[in-house]
């Protein structure tokens, strides 16, 4: 989601076409705070870890891993509505489907 630079083609020096205007060398500027917004820090995914860890799963994502272990195309679907529902967005409903069924295997994998 960051933001990156295109290449712009050097100006001409005439003063009309597209790149019209006066010759001048571009500077390298440092890259803004604003642009890592969104990228999740060490720090950050260990707090969210020990967080989940003491206090476990909301009931609507205990419903969806629920409706996950049941396995089907139709639970998985079902779940994905569920969390469209609880969260807003398909996007945000398919992150948080990702997310429980990775918590499922991981439950899987454990025992």
């Amino acid at each position: 989601m960051g933001k990156t630079s295109a290449a712009k083609p050097e100006p001409t020096g005439m003063a009309a076409g597209l790149n019209k205007g006066f010759i001048v060398t571009r500077r390298e500027l440092k890259q803004k705070p604003s642009y890592r917004r969104g990228r999740k820090s060490e720090r950050v995914a260990l707090v969210r870890e020990v967080v989940r860890e003491v206090v476990g799963f909301a009931p609507y994502e205990r419903r969806m891993i629920e409706l996950i272990k049941i396995g089907s195309a139709s639970t998985f679907k079902r779940s994905l509505k569920l969390a469209k529902k609880r969260l807003g967005t398909h996007r945000r409903g398919k992150k948080k489907r990702d997310e429980m069924s990775e918590a499922v295997s991981a439950m899987r994998r454990k025992a």
